[in-house]
């Protein structure tokens, strides 16, 4: 169709945690989704460290829960999981990293 262009692929994480830290400027989505890997990290310590691995199917509804909360009333946009699962899923955590060491903030820095 002629005027419309190809969304842009992105084929590493280096290229497309920029485009990832764009979806996430809004302060109260990025602490969301700060609790829920945090929470998710919690939860998959305690299930190892307990055995009791039945916890691990909390994972994902913590992982995502708080995130896409984040998205749908905060960001107001669409989960990049939806497109790029593992490149989003490794941002998470680059972005929960990142924030613990200082170099993200809960408030986007643009």
């Amino acid at each position: 169709m002629a005027g419309t262009t190809e969304p842009k692929r992105y084929t590493s994480l280096r290229e497309f945690y920029p485009y990832y830290l764009s979806e996430h400027q809004h302060t109260t989505s990025r602490a969301l989704h700060f609790i829920g890997t945090a929470l998710l990290l919690v939860v998959v310590i305690v299930a190892l460290v307990t055995g009791k691995y039945k916890w691990l199917l909390a994972v994902p509804v913590i992982g995502y829960g708080f995130a896409w909360v984040g998205h749908f009333f905060f960001e107001r946009n669409k989960p990049a999981t939806f497109k790029y699962p593992f490149y989003s899923l490794a941002s998470d955590f680059k972005l929960f990293f990142d924030i613990l060491r200082g170099k993200q903030g809960f408030k986007s820095r643009k």
